[in-house]
């Protein structure tokens, strides 16, 4: 029993040793992070293996000629710096709207995200929305979140002030559009958790959501891009 109990603790004791070896190789480049973020950004591909159901969701727009009531156009909203931002000027491109979190297990999708807007750049412009809707995941300031994306994923797409983006008295303008039927037309889906894809085409059409554990460059979100 003796070296049973000497085997499990040595096996044990090199497991926590290489794991740890393999957080601070992950996180060589964070800065500015917390244990918990570090720790979640390091089991990022086991946590989206385990993904639920709900967060593999993707819903597209079946039906043709559908105009929106309300034109995604005469939106406004505004950024994390104190600036409105005019929908206006998204004529003529796809917008991928995005609620994001600091402190979710998804969190490192903002890797992805950026590569995505880097590669489609002339057509398509990523926007995220941080909201501290779920589990309390995004605690930051609007001046910390900034901080955060820029240092630790070189975000430099548009992100919105903190808002709610589920339905309530404070929920964003833009995501009472996304989730409300009689404005953009035909979809009331929520977002499930963080981390959640709205895909908005060249015409202000809402054609595509996309849930939190679907990949930014995964081949639903490619294909929708492309289409």
């Amino acid at each position: 029993m003796y070296k049973i109990l000497k085997k499990i603790f040595i096996i044990s004791s090199l497991a926590v040793i290489v794991f740890s070896i393999f957080v601070l190789v992950t996180n060589r480049n964070s800065k500015n992070m917390t244990a918990r973020q570090k720790f979640l950004k390091t089991v990022y591909p086991v946590f989206m293996w385990f993904s639920g159901k709900d967060n593999n969701a993707v819903l597209h727009l079946t039906k043709e000629n559908i105009v929106p009531p309300t034109s995604f156009y005469a939106l406004k909203d505004t950024l994390n710096n104190g600036m409105v931002f005019d929908f206006a000027l998204l004529k003529g491109k796809k917008v991928m709207l995005v609620n994001t979190a600091s402190d979710c297990g998804y969190t490192n999708q903002y890797t992805d995200l950026q590569k995505l807007y880097e590669l489609n750049k002339s057509k398509l412009l990523v926007i995220g929305f941080p909201a501290n809707n779920f589990k309390e995941q995004e605690k930051g300031s609007d001046e910390e979140i900034a901080a955060f994306c820029k240092n630790n994923f070189g975000i430099n797409f548009p992100l919105m002030k903190k808002s709610s983006v589920l339905k309530n008295d404070n929920q964003s303008a833009v995501f009472n559009w996304l989730t409300e039927p009689a404005k953009n037309g035909w979809n009331n889906k929520q977002p499930s958790w963080n981390f959640c894809k709205y895909l908005v085409d060249e015409n202000g059409n809402l054609t595509d959501f996309f849930g939190p554990a679907i990949e930014p460059l995964g081949k639903e979100i490619t294909k929708a891009i492309n289409r």
